[in-house]
């Protein structure tokens, strides 16, 4: 399998080089020249198996042959184990009612789905540093569980230090804690004050990466979704929650997905392209509502604001992923994406033309939004009817596809995170807090190692030059 550029000015590379690079060299994302393809013969030999077997049977596709099949399937069983799960199913499926299941994909060590992925990429980049005897200096944004997963990952990893921005307002005081109470020598926390929290970082961190002489310098790679191999580890546990749901491959589902930087509803879009019956993708978004508005109206148009919301990991108001989806919906022309998004990087508003509004509405995504109040109610209700709590991005998500669901058709919600990572918004909802784990101190002030203004290239490259592995 070799792998391009959205942005067409990339040679196909291989998977192992994907993985090391993150944005790609021309500022695009890099996807694979296809889609495999799994037929309906092929569903079937994959519906019993565990979550191991079944992760290998479609990264493998991705990976094609890059990687010896041994050394995949020791990568996948060191990753994926009761040890860091704390169950064999790994993102285990529990029905709620006719027709209604909640796929939880948060019991890895941050309690956020994050970890699926980001579990799986530490030990990647592990294993192709060393075969490369190089090492890598990771850059990242984060909207508040990205950060503490990627950390997770590659605490005290030789050969991988990590950079990590997050917004100095905006998450969760135990997402704050999360991530500035790590103190290994190769984990930096940045804290970045501005008016559009995570899109500032991400700004912050594509500025970095454009310049490609620095980039070489320091050899910088990626570990929030702009990496390739985030998202295809995500693909895999839409295949599971299928496969958990239904007796057959005769049955369709959907999904309702909470969504920010349009990474975790992007690995269902391309699990539906490999054949996975899907009929709907609910996208759900929170106040931030600017996917929900391209669906509804066919118009991106990014925020110079971003409001701060309930659901904090989704207060994004400029998705990352949402480039590969649009590369797709423009029949993989990169002109047509470039011109696209240069409309977009240049503070406009773009809009889709009619031709490819057809494929927009084809593609399967419905989208809505939902809202503080709406979320409360949600978990309210749903804690009261089913003696479930949910957090409030898993609200958003339940609010949206309930909304839209097909009445004879399983809808599967996707739970993206734990109670405890949202006190405050919990205790909102029902009166008290959620259990929460015995080492958070919620009256410590958890301090970030640097601080900058949003914008600072300068200041952020000046941290990377103290702190990186050279």
């Amino acid at each position: 399998m070799q792998y391009i550029s959205t942005r067409g000015g990339m040679e196909p590379v291989s998977f192992s080089d994907v993985v090391l690079m993150g944005l790609a060299p021309d500022g695009g994302l890099t996807l694979p020249i296809y889609y495999p393809r799994f037929s309906n013969s092929g569903l079937e030999s994959m519906r019993k198996l565990d979550y191991r077997d079944l992760a290998f049977r479609i990264l493998s596709k991705f990976v094609g042959g890059d990687i010896p099949s041994r050394d995949l399937e020791g990568i996948i069983g060191k990753t994926y184990t009761e040890e860091n799960f704390g169950t064999k199913e790994i993102t285990p499926l529990e029905k709620i009612d006719h027709n209604l299941y909640l796929l939880d994909l948060s019991r890895g060590p941050t309690l956020a789905f994050k970890d699926v992925a980001l579990q799986l990429l530490g030990n990647l980049f592990e294993y192709t540093l060393e075969k490369k005897s190089t090492h890598l200096n990771l850059l990242g944004a984060t909207s508040g569980d990205t950060g503490s997963a990627a950390e997770e990952a590659v605490d005290g990893k030789s050969k991988t230090a990590i950079f990590m921005l997050s917004p100095l307002t905006g998450m969760t005081h135990f997402q704050g804690a999360q991530m500035y109470s790590r103190k290994s020598p190769n984990v930096t926390n940045i804290a970045v004050e501005g008016r559009r929290g995570f899109d500032d970082c991400q700004d912050m961190v594509t500025s970095v990466n454009k310049d490609a002489t620095f980039k070489q310098q320091y050899r910088l790679g990626a570990v929030n979704s702009i990496n390739w191999a985030r998202v295809a580890a995500q693909v895999v546990y839409y295949f599971k929650g299928y496969f958990a749901a239904t007796d057959d491959n005769g049955q369709s589902v959907n999904f309702a997905v909470p969504t920010g930087n349009f990474g975790n509803i992007l690995a269902g879009y391309i699990a539906k392209q490999m054949g996975l019956p899907i009929r709907h993708l609910y996208l759900a978004t929170n106040e931030n509502n600017v996917l929900e508005e391209f669906f509804r109206t066919g118009i991106y148009s990014p925020r110079s604001e971003t409001i701060h919301t309930s659901s904090p990991s989704m207060d994004i108001t400029k998705a990352s992923n949402f480039e590969r989806y649009l590369f797709d919906m423009l029949e993989r022309d990169a002109r047509k994406l470039n011109r696209y998004m240069a409309l977009v990087e240049s503070g406009q508003p773009a809009k889709i033309s009619e031709r490819y509004w057809e494929r927009v509405q084809n593609s399967g995504i419905i989208a809505g939004t939902s809202t503080h109040r709406g979320r409360l109610y949600i978990i309210k209700a749903f804690y009261k009817k089913y003696g479930r709590l949910v957090d409030p991005h898993t609200a958003d998500g339940i609010k949206v596809g309930y909304e839209n669901r097909d009445l004879d058709m399983p809808v599967i919600f996707l739970e993206t995170a734990k109670p405890a990572k949202f006190e405050a918004t919990i205790r909102e909802a029902i009166g008290r807090s959620p259990e929460m784990p015995s080492w958070y101190d919620p009256g410590k002030d958890y301090k970030p190692d640097f601080v900058l203004k949003a914008g600072d290239i300068n200041g952020l490259k000046r941290i990377i030059k103290q702190r990186a592995i050279q």
